[in-house]
């Protein structure tokens, strides 16, 4: 693979610190969702563990992940400048105080911290929400991938709206008196989460990488499968998420039609992409072939169980025994496969981009270990089988103990590679990335003294 790709705009992209700061510290809360998971795999964690579990491994872990990508890509993929670097430093900074009271409130079981954190939080998204849509406003036109990207800041500001006024009904109970009650706006606000902002970025994202790191182009049948999902999801979504809220069953299913054919229709566009590609094979593609099934099958064996009744609180997010098929092998290995390129990319500009042409330089691939990628691939890939074949035929507790275990150790050796690349290539420390100019005279009175 070539150092840069050639046709995105470097120059407009923010300073490498800020993107970075949302990789780690996502990895960050990535890292602490797989130690709750394990005090909960112990039953140690008391208080509303599976919830604060929940939260630390979505919002914590993808949508921050997500915040940095789009924070980072906008600007290089539709050439326009980041609206405010600012704002870009403040919604983390919000969404990481919110959600650490957040998580701590459930763990607690201290109720009433939940709507001030939430509230944090919601603040965060939103000008995350707002800096994103003011650096788009001033294009002519939007591709499939801005537009994705356009539908899920949308869903980003309906899903923190839903979660704040479930925060809030804790203790002031909000649905007493409307017609929704809370566990049908819980449906609602995951509805939203999962499938409308998580899943509609990766789409949108993958449209753009997809065929960016694979040398290839929609063409043939993609042209008739792209509009099945680009009007067919965000629709989907919408219906599943208002037939849920109201219990309106046909509307629901009518969504759940759409979200799955969006799937299917999305999932053959990428496995063509991968079956096409012109480039050598890298840990991305590793685990975006990794998710192609996943995705698929998830549809799959969800049909029958969301035609039947999808607004069943056990097939929230999909046939009984393909949650761990969804969220992890779907949407973890897409966002394990774009961090082994995203994060060296951003390092790779700004530490070696300057000396293209003038002395020999590492490629984009070459600043992480290869033989630690192979090893975390083959961990995480072999947990989530263990983890799905567990869900699906009710195997032991110790076989989806131990898959549970090479999960985590999988996550380990991916975190500490992925860091390893800022460590070794990045002109600015953790430090520095971590805790912006105040990180900078921290190391500069360290170096004084």
């Amino acid at each position: 693979m070539g150092a840069i790709p050639g046709n995105v705009e470097t120059d407009q992209q923010p300073p490498m610190t800020i993107p970075l700061r949302h990789f780690v510290v996502g990895l960050g809360f990535l890292f602490g969702g797989v130690l709750l998971g394990i005090g909960i795999a112990v039953d140690a964690v008391p208080g509303l563990g599976t919830l604060a579990h929940v939260h630390l491994l979505l919002a914590g872990w993808i949508c921050i992940t997500i915040m940095g990508a789009m924070t980072q890509f906008v600007p290089v993929w539709s050439g326009a400048t980041l609206y405010s670097r600012r704002l870009a430093s403040a919604q983390l900074i919000l969404v990481v105080a919110g959600l650490l009271g957040f998580v701590t409130g459930l763990v607690l079981d201290s109720l009433a911290w939940l709507a001030p954190f939430g509230g944090l939080m919601l603040a965060g998204f939103w000008t995350f929400v707002y800096n994103v849509a003011r650096t788009m406003a001033p294009l002519d036109a939007y591709d499939v991938t801005e537009r994705h990207f356009l539908l899920a800041l949308g869903f980003f500001v309906v899903l923190t709206a839903l979660g704040l006024l479930l925060a809030v009904d804790f203790t002031h109970p909000v649905f007493a008196n409307v017609p929704v009650d809370r566990t049908n706006v819980v449906a609602m606000h995951a509805t939203v989460a999962v499938f409308g902002a998580v899943l509609t970025t990766v789409y949108g994202a993958l449209y753009q990488l997809g065929t960016m790191f694979t040398q290839t182009e929609l063409h043939g049948v993609d042209d008739y499968l792209r509009p099945v999902e680009a009007v067919g999801h965000p629709v989907g979504v919408v219906l599943l998420a208002l037939g849920r809220g109201v219990d309106a069953v046909l509307v629901s299913r009518i969504g759940a039609v759409l979200v799955l054919g969006a799937a299917l229709a999305f999932g053959t566009i990428l496995a063509r992409k991968l079956y096409e590609m012109r480039v050598d094979w890298t840990p991305m593609h590793t685990r975006y072939a990794v998710a192609v099934p996943g995705l698929i099958g998830w549809a799959l064996v969800t049909v029958p169980a969301w035609l039947r009744d999808p607004n069943a609180p056990s097939v929230l997010l999909g046939a009984p025994g393909a949650v761990h098929l969804f969220v992890l092998g779907t949407v973890g290995f897409v966002v394990f496969g774009t961090l082994y390129h995203v994060v060296p990319f951003v390092v790779w500009v700004h530490r070696y981009s300057d000396r293209l042409g003038l002395e020999a330089v590492p490629m984009i691939d070459d600043l992480y270990d290869d033989r630690a990628a192979a090893a975390d691939a083959t961990l995480l890939v072999s947990g989530t089988l263990l983890l799905v074949l567990s869900e699906w035929f009710g195997l032991s507790a110790t076989i989806q103990g131990v898959g549970g275990g090479l999960v985590s150790l999988g996550v380990v050796v991916f975190g500490a590679n992925v860091l390893s690349v800022i460590r070794a290539h990045s002109p600015h420390s953790l430090t520095r990335i971590l805790l912006g100019s105040f990180g900078s005279r921290r190391e500069s009175a360290s170096v004084g003294e």
